[in-house]
Formats: C-alpha cells, sequence, structure tokens
C-alpha cells in the first residue's frame, strides 16, 4: 500500500502536511512569532528573524491534537519544530547548531557573515501565523 494522504479520515494531518508542502520554512511553536509561549520557541524565532527570511508559523497551543499529529507525522517530539522546503531540520538545538556553523544560513540562502551568537528573542514583527483549524 503506498502512503497517500488521506484528507477525509484525517483532516487535521492533512492541513498540517498542506502546511509543510506550501510554506518554504514554517516553523511549528508554542505561541507566535510575536508572543513566544517558551523559551525555545523565542530562540528560534530569534534565529529566523535575524536571518532576514520570511518564514510562516503555527502555534501548536489552540488545540492538543496538532501537537499529536505533527509529531506523528515528523517523528521528532519536541516543540519547535523547523520546516524548510518540506523537510524537518529539527528542534531549538538543532537550528542554533546550524546558525552558530553557518550551515543554516546556506539553507536559507542567507549571508554567512560575521555574526554574533545567536540572537536573543526581541519583539519584530514577522509573518502572521498560520491558523490550523481542527474540523473534525
Amino acid at each position: 500500500m503506498t502512503e497517500t494522504t488521506d484528507y477525509t479520515s484525517n483532516p487535521l494531518g492533512g492541513e498540517i502536511q498542506k502546511a509543510i508542502a506550501e510554506n518554504p520554512v514554517l516553523l511549528f511553536m508554542k505561541g507566535t512569532p510575536e508572543q513566544p509561549a517558551c523559551g525555545f520557541s523565542a530562540r528560534t524565532v530569534a534565529v529566523l528573524q535575524s536571518l532576514g527570511r520570511p518564514f510562516a508559523a503555527v502555534n501548536v497551543l489552540p488545540d492538543p491534537r496538532i501537537r499529536q499529529e505533527l509529531s506523528a507525522l515528523s517523528n521528532w517530539p519536541t516543540i519547535p519544530q523547523l520546516f524548510i522546503d518540506g523537510e524537518l531540520v529539527g528542534g531549538c538545538d538543532i537550528v542554533m547548531e546550524m546558525y552558530q556553523s553557518g550551515e543554516l544560513q546556506q539553507l536559507l540562502g542567507a549571508e554567512v557573515g560575521a555574526e554574533d551568537p545567536a540572537p536573543e528573542a526581541e519583539s519584530t514583527p514577522a509573518a502572521p501565523p498560520l491558523s490550523i483549524e481542527n474540523r473534525l
């Protein structure tokens, strides 16, 4: 049996897969880029914002099933989760390591320069968060 997306039996999982496919840089996080609800999400947002590349975000807090479906799909247990070009990059620690090595900048096509260590979270406007609604 081939793996296909069954939007009828699992609409929430389908919405998550669709969001990953449609957004070149997508961060599943606790809270929003403007108001992160945990330090790991805040640090990841700060790194992405410092690179000046647009990214979309999904707040996993409004519906716990979003987090459950996402973790089942990605096989990654923690939040945040960063996807670039449909592929899971990882969580906060991996994003930070990639940023410090310059690998994240290369992946996103941003300039690699003599940046300071990873930036701290700040309240810089970002793209509005995506909303995945559970329509069960």
